[in-house]
């Protein structure tokens, strides 16, 4: 927290160090074309040496380091720092920078060391500065009032909190103040750029601070923006970037004339090729390319690749766009190009799912179609699958495939971010008590289902779409497999960590909710909102840390609520030594059945030609090593 007033102080610091010119050095730096509205207003370091100044013109007050170092602006090819062909205005330049070619002038603002800036027109400091933050935008309606405060510290849970609980005015009242409390403190009183920022062949950069280690190469127009570059975590801006009035954080790439209004970019984010975006956040490692994005809300390892691709009004988690209404992609299996789909939903404005297949937690995906249904989102990992005018339902059908087995590997791996820049919370359990309660609630419908139209029929109809019978007994076998790795694999943790016992508290069970990425109890949901419209919570920092402690909770609650579903499921009084050894035994049998099944659909994937037989092996390989997880 305010991050942005350390670094003016340090600033401030240095200015604290600086003197007079002398006579002599004037003379030199007038001998080399450089004039002055006020030498007087000109302060330097100590060590500060006039050689390298060439036609700089210097109005207002200015403070100088020292230029000692040669700086490389190319791959063996280095320069010696100091300021060439410049108007400043203003100004405070750190230690051994290069200065050159500035085509206008700079104006208003601090810059660190070791920064190279060449062949630039403006870069300025207004009055009324924002820096990109403290705007509110509307994500999922695009004409609706707005619902997210978009500031330096946000993060996908805070966003998805803001969204969710919109139509709550007295919290959204008490969210808004504590940001503006935040940002009165912490807003610099002009922009500035960090240490080891490069800034090439650039137009216009008005009213931004650019942190350290950041490169700018080609960008057309950047305003009201914050970039949140860092050492271990750096950012590029690339040819043709227009960025107005956004945030863009630690690891991100936006690249190849990318137009951008009111977002915010999450860590690690990869925005490229001609991507447009409006009133839309994305969030860690999304990937977005070609296609457009208004009032999105693109939670982590969301990806957008084709032209056609419009993501609008929807929220979005480890999701990948197809082309238009094409979904083929979600099908790839084996293929190193597999990308998986979303995690736990692509919710539209409405409120309904979109369903597609391939995903890897609560919610699959059908081709398209629309899931108007409340139920349907309790029949997780299923695919939907159009005939004609019929729309087939096949529950479960998605916890044995080859798409899955991948994406549990993958996303973890996949994740770029710096340890010292994640502040995302994401969870990668595809089994969690969020997506087995979804589990057993679909359990219980495929159940009502049967125990109402008798087992002797062909099909069962499931408000608009057809179940085949053979359909929904696959469903109830998957989901139950599901359910036994789930208990299994908790129970091994719990041992590991040293407890099987009865949970020593109650928070956990009930209803869990996911927050783009934060799994929770309801109940911990909600008792955030009383503390934050309470009082007990007053600044947004605390709401951030609060999220961050109920992750780190996460193990605790889970086997709160696993611990009553393990003896629903089993009938037992209490967890002995004997259910213990009966549910690990349920637990390894269940796993070799569902890769016995994952392998089935890699042999059929095989069957059909498209995977080379090197990768059906290695794939094979790995299946075969699964049995080293089981104890």
């Amino acid at each position: 927290m305010y991050k942005n007033i350390r670094i003016t102080i340090s600033y401030i610091k240095i200015m604290s160090n600086y003197r007079n010119l002398t006579q002599a050095e004037i003379e030199v730096l007038e001998n080399n074309v450089c004039w002055a509205e006020d030498w007087q207003r000109v302060m330097v370091a100590e060590g500060f040496r006039p050689y390298n100044f060439h036609r700089v013109i210097f109005y207002g007050d200015i403070r100088l380091g020292s230029f000692e170092k040669m700086v490389e602006v190319s791959k063996g090819f280095v320069k010696h720092s100091g300021i060439n062909d410049a108007t400043l205005r203003n100004v405070t330049v750190g230690n051994d920078c290069l200065i050159e070619k500035v085509g206008n002038y700079i104006n208003n603002y601090t810059i660190g060391n070791d920064c190279y800036i060449s062949n630039i027109c403006t870069l300025e400091t207004t009055d009324d500065a924002t820096y990109g933050e403290g705007s509110v935008i509307s994500v999922l309606n695009e004409m609706g009032d707005g619902n997210v405060t978009i500031f330096r510290e946000l993060n996908s849970q805070l966003a998805a909190f803001m969204v969710k609980h919109d139509c709550d005015k007295v919290l959204k009242k008490a969210l808004q103040q504590m940001i503006e409390d935040e940002l009165r403190v912490s807003r610099p009183e002009r922009g500035f750029i960090g240490n080891n920022v490069k800034i090439i062949n650039a137009k216009d950069i008005t009213n931004t601070i650019i942190k350290g280690d950041c490169e700018i190469s080609g960008a057309a127009r950047l305003s009201e923006c914050t970039v949140m570059s860092s050492m271990d975590a750096p950012v590029f801006i690339g040819t043709g970037v227009i960025c107005e009035n956004s945030i863009i954080c630690d690891g991100c790439s936006i690249n190849n004339s990318v137009k951008m209004q009111d977002c915010f970019v999450g860590e690690a984010c990869q925005i490229t090729n001609g991507f447009t975006a409006e009133a839309s956040l994305f969030f860690a490692n999304s990937f977005m390319a070609n296609g457009e994005a208004c009032a999105a809300f693109c939670g982590p390892f969301s990806a957008s690749h084709h032209k056609s691709s419009l993501l609008i009004g929807g929220e979005f988690s480890f999701y990948n766009a197809g082309s238009n209404t094409n979904f083929s992609n979600h099908a790839y299996k084996m293929g190193p190009l597999h990308y998986g789909t979303l995690e736990r939903g692509t919710k539209t404005a409405s409120g309904a799912y979109i369903l597609m297949p391939a995903t890897i937690g609560a919610f699959s995906v059908c081709f398209g179609k629309l899931m108007h249904h409340p139920d349907t989102r309790n029949l997780p990992f299923s695919y939907l699958v159009a005939y004609g005018d019929d729309c087939y339902l096949v529950p479960g059908r998605n916890i044995t495939t080859v798409g899955l087995y991948r994406d549990i590997k993958k996303w973890p791996k996949r994740d770029k971010r710096s340890k010292q820049s994640r502040k995302s919370i994401i969870n990668f359990d595809w089994l969690s008590p969020f997506t087995v309660g979804e589990i057993m609630e679909g359990i219980q419908i495929l159940k009502d289902l049967r125990h109402a139209s008798g087992d002797n029929v062909s099909t069962y109809n499931f408000h608009e779409y057809v179940i085949n019978a053979s359909s929904l007994r696959k469903g109830l076998k998957y989901y139950d497999i599901a359910l036994r790795i789930y208990m299994g694999a908790v129970l091994k943790r719990a041992q590991k960590e040293g407890y099987v016992g009865r949970p020593v508290s109650t928070v956990g069970q009930g209803k869990w909710v996911d927050l783009s990425g934060l799994l929770l109890p309801e109940s911990e949901e909600q008792g955030l909102i009383e503390d934050i419209k309470g009082g007990v919570i007053d600044n947004i920092q605390q709401v951030l840390d609060r999220f961050a402690d109920i992750h780190n909770c996460y193990s605790d609650y889970r086997w709160a609520w696993s611990y009553q579903m393990i003896l629903d499921y089993y009938q037992l009084e209490e967890l002995d030594a004997a259910a213990c050894e009966r549910i690990h035994q349920d637990y390894v049998k269940a796993r070799r059945a569902w890769i016995a099944e994952i392998r089935k659909d890699a042999e059929k994937e095989y069957a059909m030609g498209d995977v080379e037989k090197e990768v059906f092996d290695d794939f094979l390989e790995k299946l075969d090593h699964e049995i080293d997880y089981e104890n």
